[in-house]
């Protein structure tokens, strides 16, 4: 047997064992909405079932990522969606060290770094990016073009039909507040407009640059009169929000909900209860909003100038594959082939007995990518003058 599928059974028999509580896991965000099915314990087996050319295919794919030696990723925080567990199992697995760079880079600071280390080592080799950016550096011909094995069982709305980019994992927005310093946590955005979050709310950072902001106008478009076909009625809540002295238009750190200065955030859930273990000091609670539940998910592309492009499809395929996939799900969020693996038995029951009624996600919207390209054309032209004064 192989070292890395060693490994990957090494893995299946030690998250098969594991207990995880309520508490550690991810509120399952509508299972309806993909038409999901619970179901019960992986096989082990099964999971590291493949083709024999498949195998061969994916041990060549191997060998050469093994001679390039290194992987370039970018914008990975290690408390997002578990990727500190990803990467660190991705290198065990394979050999190759990763060089994870500004892991709280934005999406739009992802695509910049394409472009501008073009033709350096250092230059990332894939990007994680929202969908709007993905869309973005498929026109720029920033991508390759890729289809990892199990591309076929990624739902059609999460992927580029000619493998530019596909989606990876999905939540929704939701409040996390630092009840040290806020006694109440918002339960809907008309709450955040009361006098006691005066200066205390945030957004994850600016949202014409960032994946995790961007959405929370949406939603709040959606809970304030607005559509998927309609991001303004967002942007005038914000405007709103900034008026009565609520919001606060800065970036959120660790640092800044520690010491009160942007105790409510609003940001992707996965994240608020991931904040749960990382936020040391503060009293960390999460509620996802009673309207405007909007849901979104993140892209995986890879560099088309990547200086090291076969570790980048293997890093793809490790991301897509069943071991992966819940390494996602493990990190709080729903990966993009959740219903595959439900289908095929292959989630451990642990994980499936923790998930939390999925009633507070049943209303969840998801943006068309067309539908997202004018809301952040319309987001783009008015949040300066609306909402900044500028």
């Amino acid at each position: 047997m192989d070292e890395h599928e060693a490994q990957e059974q090494e893995f299946w028999r030690k998250l098969d064992e594991e207990s995880i509580s309520r508490s550690q896991m991810l509120r399952r965000s509508a299972a309806a909405a993909f038409g999901l099915t619970i179901l019960s314990t992986p096989s082990i087996a099964a999971a590291a079932t493949r083709s024999g050319a498949a195998a061969e295919r994916l041990d060549d794919l191997i060998s050469r990522a093994k001679k390039e030696g290194h992987l370039n990723t970018i914008a990975l925080p290690p408390d997002w969606a578990n990727y500190g567990e990803i990467i660190s199992s991705f290198s065990k697995k394979y050999g190759i060290p990763i060089t994870s760079a500004s892991p709280e880079a934005s999406s739009g600071d992802e695509i910049q770094a394409i472009i501008s280390l073009k033709g350096q080592s250092r230059a990332p080799d894939v990007v994680d990016v929202s969908p709007g950016f993905a869309i973005d550096g498929t026109a720029q011909k920033l991508f390759a073009k890729y289809r990892v094995k199990n591309f076929a069982t990624i739902p059609r709305a999460m992927k580029d039909s000619r493998g530019y980019w596909t989606g990876d994992y999905w939540g929704v927005i939701a409040f996390g507040t630092n009840t040290d310093v806020v006694k109440n946590v918002p339960k809907d955005w008309s709450d955040l407009l009361k006098p006691e979050y005066k200066g205390k709310v945030a957004l994850n950072d600016d949202p014409r640059k960032a994946g995790a902001a961007f959405p929370g106008v949406y939603a709040a478009s959606l809970a304030n009169g607005g559509s998927l076909n309609d991001i303004g009625p967002g942007i005038d809540f914000f405007a709103k929000l900034k008026q009565a002295g609520n919001f606060v238009p800065i970036n959120v750190t660790g640092q800044t909900v520690a010491s009160g200065q942007t105790p409510v955030t609003i940001d992707w859930d996965y994240l608020q209860f991931g904040y749960t273990k990382t936020y040391q000091g503060v009293t960390w609670k999460v509620s996802v909003p009673a309207s405007g539940v909007y849901g979104g998910y993140y892209c995986q592309a890879i560099s088309a100038s990547a200086p090291h492009p076969n570790a980048a499809r293997l890093w793809e395929e490790f991301l897509y594959s069943d071991q992966g996939q819940l390494l996602w799900l493990k990190g709080y969020s729903h990966p993009a082939r959740f219903t595959d693996l439900a289908r095929r038995k292959v989630i451990p029951k642990s994980l499936i007995s923790a998930l939390p009624d999925p009633k507070a996600y049943a209303s969840v919207k998801f943006a068309s990518l067309g539908q997202i390209a004018r809301a952040k054309d319309k987001l783009a032209k008015e949040w300066g003058p609306k909402v900044l004064g500028s």
